[in-house]
């Protein structure tokens, strides 16, 4: 039985044993197909003859094995914000979320405290789609903008899972297929590239370490 909660994969092994899964930034998990050399981590042989790979070449994913029980308080899941694709999401509770934040929106979206399992593309993604600069203030944001923040997530993110997820590098689901959500991106990684609004060319700079893409025309 596979759960998830934030960037969590969660597998229950039985009624009182769980394995709590983090792919990092190469891992993946593949069903069957043949064996994967030295970046094959782990390998589940389960019941029906069905084989699970955990696959990590970059070595930054974790697995760990917890009560099932006490999943809720495990130290890597209790501290986790509301999920963005929960019925509790919406704009009163980002507005709520964001109130006295003077941190940029961008990074108040990453903090998974506030908001679990946003990334980075998807977090620009939807900050354009909102037409919200990524470096406005997240405790300034009124209820209004806050609204269209939280419509957005949702938009990007049900359109990302319909799609099968984003692949840049390596990432493929558990039957070895890519993803396609990249080739709907509006502006992550399209440095220098016209806006598909209005044809600025989309500007990229750093933020908390990571890159962040935008239109400076479209997002205020």
């Amino acid at each position: 039985e596979f759960a998830r909660r934030a960037k969590y994969i969660i597998i229950h092994l039985d009624e009182t044993e769980s394995l709590l899964l983090h792919l990092g930034m190469s891992g993946r998990l593949l069903f069957d197909g043949p064996p994967q050399g030295r970046h094959e981590h782990l390998t589940f042989h389960c019941e029906g003859g069905t084989v699970l790979r955990f696959v990590d070449p970059r070595r930054f994913g974790l697995l760990l094995l917890a009560e099932r029980s006490g999943l809720a308080s495990h130290p890597r899941l209790a501290g986790l914000g509301v999920e963005p694709l929960s019925p509790t999401f919406d704009g009163a509770l980002l507005h709520r979320r964001f109130a006295g934040r003077r941190s940029d929106v961008k990074a108040a979206l990453l903090d998974q405290r506030l908001v679990a399992g946003i990334g980075n593309i998807y977090a620009c993604e939807a900050l354009f789609r909102a037409g919200i600069s990524p470096r406005r203030r997240a405790g300034g944001l009124g209820r209004r903008r806050c609204e269209r923040l939280a419509r957005a997530i949702v938009a990007v993110l049900e359109e990302a899972i319909a799609a099968g997820g984003s692949s840049l590098r390596d990432y493929v689901d558990a039957d070895g297929r890519a993803g396609n959500f990249q080739n709907e991106f509006r502006v992550y990684g399209r440095e220098g590239e016209p806006c598909p609004g209005c044809g600025t060319p989309v500007r990229r700079i750093v933020q908390g370490g990571r890159s962040t893409f935008f239109c400076t025309r479209c997002q205020r």
